[in-house]
């Protein structure tokens, strides 16, 4: 019962971010985002605020943590509460986040792999390739992201 409410939950902020993310898009030109996990020497790092930043490096513990899976010293079971972790961290990311258009349109293509891997581990705990993928959805962040700055947030009008 579990998982069909995780899916629920994952078509529920698909369906909330998709429709936000066409009005961003149209609401100003962005421009050519890069290949999946291609490096641009001068492309921009984006800053971060506080609730990505711990949020992605509890994913970033969380998939670290997957290695001991996959040389043995976890159980399936134990793969799947992490798998659950990963994708509940990331639904708060989603949740809560407050980043310019470009920077959120990097993140979710950060964030898919995440979900994905995690989605499968859950569904299917004998799927040890799906690991690699997460590693590198971390590499793009690191890329893409500088933890070290925080994102300048308009002050709020009452």
């Amino acid at each position: 019962m579990r998982l069909p409410l995780i899916l629920l939950q994952s078509i529920l902020v698909l369906a909330v971010c998709i429709p936000t993310a066409h009005a961003r898009q149209h609401a100003a030109p962005a421009p050519a985002a890069p290949a999946p996990g291609a490096t641009m020497p001068d492309a921009p790092r984006w800053p971060v605020d506080a609730n990505l930043r711990r949020n992605m490096r509890a994913i970033r513990r969380a998939v670290d943590a997957l290695g001991q899976y996959e040389h043995g010293h976890m159980t399936p079971q134990q793969a799947v509460a992490v798998a659950m972790k990963i994708q509940d961290h990331a639904a708060d990311i989603i949740a809560q986040c407050q980043l310019p258009p470009d920077a959120d349109a990097a993140l979710h293509a950060v964030l898919a792999p995440l979900l994905s891997g995690a989605a499968t581990l859950r569904q299917d705990p004998s799927r040890l390739d799906v690991i690699a993928p997460m590693r590198e959805a971390l590499a793009q962040y690191d890329r893409q992201f500088d933890r070290t700055r925080e994102v300048e947030h308009a002050p709020e009008q009452h």
